[in-house]
């Protein structure tokens, strides 16, 4: 397994990707209102990201055919956009990456329209707030598994929701997935140690029911295997002395697109 860390000058070309993701989320979540086809918001994000000459780090990778993975209710990760239009109570599951610079940001964020049923807002909740805790142990000296236990032992052992076992985190730079793997369960103190300068994608996915998965025929679609509904957060995040969150939800949760730091990618 070969594990990069990475410099000062990637790390902020990681970020400036990631913030890229992050200004794209937020401003779908603007537009994310029953009556909209999914297909729509897809379209809506590879325009935005090639304005930042930017380039969509799904799109073709491994054959994916869109810009997002839009995954809704029952769909866990890797959802196609269509022309389904979204209504009121759906949740959905937009999962974004960039490549800028030769360098990858990647994040997702589980959106609901209206009010969701109090089963529904406590999955968000409860993945959400597993994703903050296991940011938490991204620290030098901890290792994956610290990370993996945060998220299992919050979402399953405290909640008794599924945690997907089969998808999982990564880490990330110079290619879309690298070494190693980020479970979203786990033991304590096993696994890869963290150093300095390496980078992964956190994101817990978890099931409100059963942790039990199916993929479909397109070969991308995972759904729940009972049909209940799944909640997706991701953060790329840098290893350091203090966890350095790269993406951020700031703007998705504030409704306002900021001008944020960005620069353009080279043509």
């Amino acid at each position: 397994m070969t594990i990069y860390c990475k410099t000062a000058e990637e790390l902020e070309m990681i970020r400036n990707s990631s913030l890229i993701v992050s200004n794209v989320l937020a401003t779908l979540a603007l537009e994310i209102k029953p009556g909209i086809p999914t297909i729509k918001l897809d379209q809506m994000a590879e325009e935005l990201i090639l304005s930042h000459k930017a380039k969509p780090a799904f799109k073709g990778y491994k054959g994916f055919p869109y810009t997002l993975c839009i995954s809704l209710n029952e769909a866990v990760v890797h959802g196609f956009p269509s022309e389904r239009e979204l209504v009121e109570g759906d949740i959905i599951s937009i999962d974004c990456g960039v490549e800028c610079n030769g360098f990858f940001g990647d994040s997702a964020y589980t959106f609901a329209l209206g009010e969701p049923r109090s089963e529904v807002k406590k999955l968000l909740q409860v993945t959400k707030q597993s994703l903050h805790l296991a940011i938490k142990q991204a620290t030098v000296g901890k290792r994956i598994g610290d990370i993996s236990y945060a998220i299992q032992a919050y979402c399953e052992y405290q909640h008794g929701f599924g945690v997907v076992r089969e998808m999982v985190g990564h880490g990330i730079g110079a290619s879309l997935h690298e070494e190693p793997e980020v479970p979203n369960h786990g033991k304590r103190g096993k696994g890869t140690k963290l150093l300095h300068g390496m980078v992964i994608a956190i994101e817990p996915m978890v099931n409100q029911g059963t942790e039990d998965i199916e993929i479909l025929s397109d070969g991308w679609t995972c759904l729940t295997k009972d049909r209940l509904p799944s909640a997706h957060y991701e953060h790329t995040v840098a290893i350091d002395k203090i966890p350095n969150v790269l993406s951020s939800f700031v703007d998705i949760e504030t409704n306002e697109i900021k001008n944020i730091n960005l620069y353009n990618c080279h043509s």
